[in-house]
């Protein structure tokens, strides 16, 4: 079953047509929001650098791995500069793809507390493919005579725009806008067999102080790609003395996840999540759920007071 369904997943992904390939999925995207919005670069007033471990549907022969890591730091008071990069790997390295982008924001006071950052990001994406990998799963899929793909650049760029105020957050972004088509199998513009399609995010959350010591943040994203589902995930979590936050997500029609976080002194934050499915994926005796792992650490610096409110 296991080898069935890895091979269905890698088989059509690869050969039937791929009209709409999304971004990586994350759980804790409140912690990674530069990975999709270059407009949050330098929003911390810091320098942060963030990584983060994302295990898919543990379990599951080949399923998806992802890793990102995100500096990004203010460099005077209005402008923001970092690097993202992404690694996502399915198949066992079957498929891989790896994103570096510089990014670059810069931000204009709107009121006495609100701020308005544009954001651009620029870059480019590798791809590798190993069909051989794909036939471990199937012998039959050596007659296909596809060649390996090594480190296949295609450029790409992104923009995004974030709002916030002390206790409120919005942001609007395009991570990558070139629609890149991949295996050109017959020479002419409509032969492609896979396309990278832009994907919309809308991100926004509140911070409620509940009181000096417990404040609430329901947050919510949405993610938007022609060819798919529209995704929307909804997230409520607590932070108890600006050192414990706990936390539950429900992304629609798909998994429900718990968050915790601790903020083990003033520059280190330690974050874990769990999903797990609602379809019916969830129920197969050889899926144990997604599990996240994210670690980020904080340099003090002369703008410190320019910092948003520590939970987002």
């Amino acid at each position: 079953m296991k080898n069935l369904l890895i091979t269905i997943l890698l088989f059509s992904a690869s050969f039937w047509g791929v009209y709409a390939q999304q971004d990586a999925q994350y759980t804790q995207y409140m912690y990674n929001t530069v990975a999709v919005n270059p407009a949050y670069a330098g929003s911390r007033g810091v320098l942060s650098i963030a990584a983060l471990h994302r295990s898919q549907w543990v379990g599951l022969d080949g399923a998806p791995t992802t890793q990102t890591l995100n500096v990004h730091s203010p460099i005077s008071g209005r402008v923001g500069l970092g690097l993202s990069i992404v690694n996502d790997e399915i198949g066992n390295g079957t498929n891989q793809d790896t994103y570096f982008d510089a990014v670059f924001s810069y931000t204009v006071p709107t009121s006495e507390e609100g701020k308005l950052s544009f954001g651009l990001k620029a870059g480019g994406h590798f791809l590798n493919i190993d069909f051989n990998r794909l036939r471990n799963y199937d012998p039959s899929n050596a007659a296909i005579g596809q060649t390996n793909i090594d480190n296949k650049f295609s450029p790409n760029f992104g923009a995004g725009v974030y709002y916030h105020t002390e206790q409120f957050y919005a942001g609007l972004s395009v991570p990558n806008f070139l629609e890149t088509e991949h295996f050109d199998s017959g020479g002419n513009s409509n032969s492609y067999i896979a396309q990278e399609r832009m994907n919309w995010y809308l991100i926004t959350g509140y911070v409620f102080d509940i009181n000096p010591d417990l404040k609430l943040k329901p947050a919510l994203l949405f993610k938007a790609v022609e060819g798919a589902p529209l995704q929307a995930d909804l997230s409520a979590t607590v932070l108890l003395d600006d050192t414990f936050s706990l936390g539950a997500a429900y992304r629609w029609d798909a998994a429900m996840s718990a968050l915790v976080g601790f903020q083990l002194n003033e520059k280190l934050m330690l974050g874990l999540a769990y999903d797990r499915e609602i379809t019916e994926l969830g129920s197969t005796s050889f899926n144990d759920g997604s599990f996240e792992i994210f670690l980020r650490f904080e340099f003090l610096t002369r703008y410190k007071n320019i910092l948003a409110p520590r939970f987002f």
